[in-house]
């Protein structure tokens, strides 16, 4: 008392419940919150509300693309349902006719979606991954990673890169995890040679 605070370390932490776990989503938003250990070991919780969400569940890797398969809490599909890739504003990937949006179909029943994003035509940049459920009527959801117990992704969850000839030229594509476990997809032109 009237001393100075003085951080927590984390002893065993057991986090099999956060990943286990599958919201009802009947409160109309997700809410998040993993314990971890920082760098320096003190203990440190990251938390997320989101409100509504979409929760990458499964990625799947071809050689084409990529295959999405998640749910969405806080919303319902209606037909003419798609996700949009966004170009980073900044990256490049906007190319000079201003294209740095691209939508693809989802396939959805009820909150359960899938859809294929085809690496071909995508300009080299950052492509952020969005869910339109509504189409055009309704929000936009920002595709993530949160409903387990790894707080940051990015340095844990890695994915390999598929090479895919354009018409621009060869490229490298992927998805990976931001910093804050958004899920999002990385082109980067190859040697023509490669």
């Amino acid at each position: 008392s009237g001393g100075e605070p003085r951080r927590l370390v984390p002893g065993v932490t057991d986090l099999r419940s956060l990943a286990e776990r599958t919201p009802s989503g009947l409160l109309g938003h997700v809410a998040v919150r993993i314990p971890y250990a920082t760098r320096q070991g003190n203990l440190t919780v990251r938390s997320w509300l989101r409100a509504p969400h979409a929760e990458a569940v499964e990625l799947r890797l071809a050689s084409g693309g990529l295959t999405v398969r998640g749910r969405v809490y806080g919303t319902q599909f209606v037909p003419g349902a798609d996700a949009e890739l966004r170009a980073r504003p900044g990256d490049g990937a906007g190319g000079e006719d201003g294209g740095g949006v691209r939508r693809v179909h989802v396939t959805a029943e009820r909150t359960e979606f899938t859809f294929t994003v085809p690496y071909e035509g995508l300009v080299p940049g950052v492509w952020d991954l969005w869910l339109r459920p509504a189409g055009d009527a309704g929000p936009v959801v920002r595709l993530a990673r949160l409903l387990d117990d790894v707080a940051d992704k990015n340095p844990v969850f890695t994915f390999p890169r598929a090479r895919v000839r354009t018409p621009q030229g060869p490229v490298e594509a992927g998805p990976y995890y931001t910093r804050d476990n958004d899920l999002s997809l990385t082109v980067s032109p190859l040697d023509a040679d490669a």
